[in-house]
C-alpha cells in the first residue's frame, strides 16, 4: 500500500474533476470457482484499488462530493472467519489507513445511496465486469443488471482515465518491479524451451515465478508454438525442434501493478532463415517505435508506421508487393498483424478497459476504426510523459484466414499469396516491451531487457 497522504490527494482530485453528487465504487467480492468454499484467488477491483488501496473483499467505497464527506461501507469479520483465515483488521482500522475515518456497516449502503438519490444527487458509477456486482448495483441504483454500462457516468469514468493514465513516481516504482519479475519468467521460459519440454510445464514454471515474486500474474500466460493464435494458451504438447516457442506473460507487483512481454524462441536454438527474415520484420518495428514514440505523437501513427515497415519487410521477402503507403491504407498488411500495436499498462493488464476502450484509447481528435485489424488497435490518442504502452507488433500466419482472404480474393494486387504457402505452418512472431513515455522519448521499463535480437537470444540460450 502507498502512504494514506496519496489516497487522500487520489480522492481530493476525483472529487474536484467530478465536480458534484455521489461517487460509489465498489470493490470486489470472493468469486466461488466450483463450490462457495473454493473460491478463485482473490484480487481487488483496480478503481477501488486506485482511490481506497485496500486488498479486503467486501468493501464498497463512497465519495460524497457535496457533503464532502467519505466513507467505505463493509461488514466486520466474525469467529467463524477467523479460526479459519486468521485475524483481519476491522473495516475502521483500514479505512483510518487510507485517510477515511467513516466506517458504516454494509446493510447500510442502500440507504445511505436511497437518501442520495431522494435529494436528487446524482449517483456515479463506472460499468462492472463481474455479475455479482452487477446484481449489487442493480439493487443500489434501481437499473437492470445488463444496464450497468450504459448507465454509468461518463464523467467519472473520464476523470478517472485522466487521472490513471498519467502514472507517478510511486506508480513507476511499482511497475518496474513488475518488469523485473516478468524478465525473471521470460529468461527462465528462454533456458527451458528446447525439444520434448512441454508448454504447461514452462507456463507453470513461469507463472510459478510470478506468484513467489509478486501478487501473481498478470493474466494467464499465452505460450504455445502456434503463435499465429493471439491467446495461444499452454497444452501439454511437447515442444518441437525446428519450430518457434511465442511466450507472452507477465506478472503483478505486490501493489498489483503489471507487466505484459512478448519473446519468441527458437525450440532448437537457432533460428532458420526463415524465422530470421520474419523475425527482423518485426524487431525492426519494434525498435522504430522505442525510437520514434515521444509526447505528442499520436499512437494510431505509431502504429501506421510499425505496419509500414512490416510491410516493406514482406515485400522485400516476397510476401507483399505494391505500393507501401496504399497497402496498409486499405488493410492488406492486417492478413499478418490483424491487432493493434499496444494498449495502456498499469494496474490493469490492459489498463483501464473495463472502464471502456472509448475512453481509455481515443478522444475527439482520434476515433476508433471499423477496418480489419485497425478496428482491434485499443489507443489511438496522443501521447503524454507519463503514459506506459506496450510496444508490440507482430507476424502471423494463420491459415483459416489465408485461405478465407485467398478465396475471396482480398488485396489480390498486394499480397502474394503463392509465395506465403511455404509459411502456412509457420505460427508467428510478436515481440513485446513496456515503454514508459519520457519528456524526451521513451524508455523500456525495468533494469534488465529480456533478451530478443537475434544473436543476443541464441547466445543467451545456449549458455549454461
Amino acid at each position: 500500500m502507498f502512504t494514506k497522504e496519496i489516497y487522500v490527494q487520489r480522492r481530493a482530485e476525483l472529487k474536484r474533476r467530478v465536480g458534484e453528487g455521489i461517487i460509489l465504487l465498489l470493490g470486489n467480492n470472493d468469486a466461488p470457482n466450483n463450490y462457495a468454499g473454493n473460491p478463485y484467488r482473490f484480487r481487488q477491483d483496480s478503481c477501488f484499488l486506485y482511490y481506497f488501496g485496500q486488498k479486503r473483499e467486501g468493501l464498497v467505497g463512497v465519495i460524497d462530493i457535496d457533503n464532502d464527506k467519505e466513507y467505505i461501507f463493509g461488514n466486520d469479520i466474525d469467529i467463524d472467519d477467523i479460526i479459519w483465515f486468521g485475524y483481519v483488521p476491522s473495516v475502521s482500522d483500514l479505512a483510518a489507513e487510507v485517510g477515511v475515518f467513516s466506517t458504516t456497516p454494509m446493510k447500510e449502503l442502500k440507504n445511505v445511496i436511497d437518501a442520495a438519490k431522494a435529494k436528487g444527487q446524482t449517483i456515479h458509477f463506472v460499468p462492472q465486469c463481474r455479475h455479482d456486482l452487477m446484481i449489487q448495483l442493480s439493487d443500489l441504483v434501481g437499473i437492470h443488471p445488463l444496464q450497468t454500462k450504459e448507465k454509468a457516468s461518463v464523467k467519472l469514468i473520464k476523470a478517472i482515465v485522466d487521472m490513471r493514465a498519467i502514472k507517478q513516481p510511486e506508480e513507476i516504482t511499482e511497475l518496474k518491479q513488475a518488469a523485473d519479475i516478468g524478465y525473471k519468467m521470460h529468461t527462465t521460459a528462454q533456458k527451458l524451451c528446447s525439444p520434448g519440454v512441454t508448454e504447461k510445464y514452462i507456463a507453470g514454471v513461469i507463472e510459478g515465478i510470478a506468484m513467489s515474486l509478486g501478487d501473481r500474474y498478470s493474466f494467464q500466460s499465452i505460450l504455445s508454438m502456434h503463435g499465429e493464435i493471439q491467446h495461444g494458451f499452454p497444452s501439454h504438447t511437447p515442444l518441437e525442434a525446428g519450430r518457434l516457442m511465442l511466450c507472452d506473460a507477465g506478472a503483478e507487483s505486490k501493489e498489483n501493478y503489471c507487466s505484459d512481454n512478448t519473446r519468441v524462441t527458437p525450440i532448437s536454438g537457432k533460428f532458420t532463415q526463415q524465422q530470421r527474415d520474419i523475425y527482423h520484420a518485426v524487431e525492426a518495428a519494434h525498435d522504430w517505435v522505442i525510437t520514434n514514440a515521444k509526447p505528442g505523437v499520436k499512437w494510431l501513427d505509431m502504429h501506421l508506421g510499425a505496419c509500414r515497415i512490416i510491410t516493406d519487410h514482406l515485400k522485400a521477402i516476397g510476401l507483399m508487393k505494391g505500393d507501401t503507403e496504399e497497402a496498409v491504407r486499405q488493410g492488406a498488411h492486417a492478413l499478418f498483424m490483424p491487432h493493434g500495436l499496444g494498449h495502456m499498462m498499469g494496474l490493469d493488464v490492459h489498463d483501464m478497459e473495463g472502464l471502456g476502450q472509448n475512453y481509455v484509447g481515443f478522444d475527439d481528435e482520434v476515433q476508433p476504426s471499423t477496418q480489419f485489424g485497425l478496428n482491434c488497435l485499443r489507443c489511438g490518442r496522443r501521447l503524454q510523459v507519463g503514459f506506459v504502452m506496450t510496444d508490440e507488433p507482430g507476424i502471423y500466419f494463420i491459415p483459416h484466414l489465408i485461405d478465407l482472404w485467398k478465396g475471396q480474393g482480398m488485396h489480390k494486387s498486394f499480397i502474394n499469396y503463392e509465395a506465403i504457402e511455404p509459411f502456412r505452418n509457420f505460427g508467428g512472431v510478436r515481440l513485446e516491451d513496456d515503454i514508459l513515455i519520457t519528456e524526451t522519448g521513451c524508455r523500456i521499463i525495468g533494469d534488465n531487457i529480456i533478451p530478443y535480437h537475434i544473436d543476443d537470444v541464441e547466445e543467451f540460450i545456449k549458455k549454461d
